[in-house]
């Protein structure tokens, strides 16, 4: 199951909103309607807990917020959650304009030079920015990150695909780069913690999962190993959809050059020269409307999978406890009966003046219901301020011959990068 993809799309087109995928001795159960998402994300949640590709990493992050399940999310999501308060968020708008700044910059010194691989920049921008706004850190002190989410999620791929046959303990490449990349994420955790205890007393997220891994029973030991998983699952949700979101983004704006010009103007009138501000989002509405775009045609997160708990019936459908369900917002965002030309990048699509007609469900970018993505309202503002600010300054081209592919991972990346030219807009 490599184009795990392609299996998806073509399963759903030639089978319609209920499919039963057997890989091996596992049968998955594709629903790909918005009243099965309805039911499955949110009436019904409590009858599903996490599934494949994230089960598989909690080798990682354990039982993190992610991954947890029961009253252990319950009391992880109401622990953070006021780190991500729209007027929290709101005062963080000068730390994300700033670190848009630095990528301009860093981009303008490759003007008219070697390509830059933007896949990479994305992922140094958010953790730039993940850094400044909820960890109070220096991230870029720390390159390592990326390359060890690359290890992690590869890992948890071929565990997905090889049903978790294949112990982890034989001496494959593949697993040996998976221990380094844990070994090395653990580090980078610890060293986080370590820095923050020359300075206690801070209100950032950091200090909130510090506090409160130190309040829990179960010792110094347990409370180590709590703060490293919730840790590295901030690090790892924290920048890997947004990084996601952009790449794509700018992906496409290159492709459409009457978006990108129309994007531009609108930076240029509402913002001038001066960097974005909390206030403007709402003046950037045709920003926001293509970030909207690019999240229907290449959502970060590309499936949310599920493990029924008790028997239940889906859309008419019986589905046994324990299977294994999956709802793919990359399959439902496609849905011809829902998105007229759905493979067309049109953001007129997003118009908050045009009636979309469309069921609440069909559109589920950040997940829904219960588990719907906490920090959505910080990466819709990251986005549109990058956009806004990298459009208005410079022209980005892809290679050609160099087309932009797909790959399903824990988010949904480019695969080998995405490798464009700068010029000056």
């Amino acid at each position: 199951m490599t184009d795990r993809i392609g299996l998806l799309s073509s399963a759903a087109a030639r089978y319609g909103d209920a499919v039963r995928i057997s890989i091996g001795p596992k049968t998955i159960y594709l629903f790909n309607h918005p009243d099965h998402a309805k039911h499955v994300l949110a009436d019904n949640s409590s009858g599903y807990h996490k599934g494949i590709g994230l089960a598989q990493a909690r080798r990682v992050i354990g039982d993190g917020l992610l991954t947890s399940e029961g009253e252990v999310w319950r009391r992880q999501r109401r622990a953070v959650q006021p780190m991500f308060q729209n007027k929290r968020i709101a005062h963080q708008d000068a730390a994300v304009a700033a670190e848009a700044a630095r990528l301009v910059e860093r981009l303008r010194a490759h003007a008219g030079g070697a390509p830059v691989d933007m896949a990479e920049e994305m992922t140094g921008l958010t953790l730039g920015v993940l850094g400044r706004t909820l960890l109070d850190a220096d991230l870029g002190a720390f390159t390592s990150i990326g390359h060890s989410f690359e290890g992690v999620q590869d890992q948890a791929m071929f565990e997905m695909v090889s049903l978790s046959m294949v112990p982890l303990w034989l001496p494959l490449p593949l697993h040996l780069r998976f221990r380094r990349a844990r070994r090395e994420l653990y580090r980078v955790a610890d060293r986080l913690v370590l820095d923050r205890a020359g300075r206690p007393g801070g209100d950032d997220l950091l200090s909130l999962l510090i506090d409160s891994a130190r309040r829990r029973p179960g010792g110094a030991r347990a409370a180590r190993r709590r703060l490293r998983e919730e840790l590295v699952t901030v690090l790892l949700a924290g920048h890997e959809t947004t990084a996601s979101t952009l790449s794509w983004a700018f992906h496409l704006l290159d492709r459409h050059p009457q978006v990108r010009e129309r994007l531009r103007e609108e930076a240029v009138s509402v913002l001038g020269e001066r960097p974005p501000v909390y206030e403007d989002l709402h003046r950037l509405r045709y920003t926001a409307m293509v970030v909207e775009e690019v999240m229907r045609l290449y959502p970060p997160v590309w499936a949310l999978t599920r493990v029924a708990q008790r028997d239940d019936e889906v859309g008419g459908y019986h589905v046994p406890a324990g299977a294994d369900v999956m709802i793919s917002p990359y399959t439902l965002h496609r849905h011809p009966d829902f998105w007229e030309d759905p493979e067309r990048f049109d953001p007129e699509r997003f118009d908050p003046g045009r009636p979309s007609g469309r069921p609440r469900y069909a559109y589920i970018p950040f997940g829904a219901g219960p588990r719907f993505c906490v920090g959505n309202h910080l990466g819709m503002m990251e986005a549109t301020f990058v956009l806004a600010m990298v459009v208005r300054e410079l022209r980005l081209t892809g290679l050609p011959g160099r087309p932009a592919v797909p790959e399903a991972m824990l988010s949904l990346r480019v695969k080998g990068g995405l490798p464009m030219t700068v010029g000056l807009a």
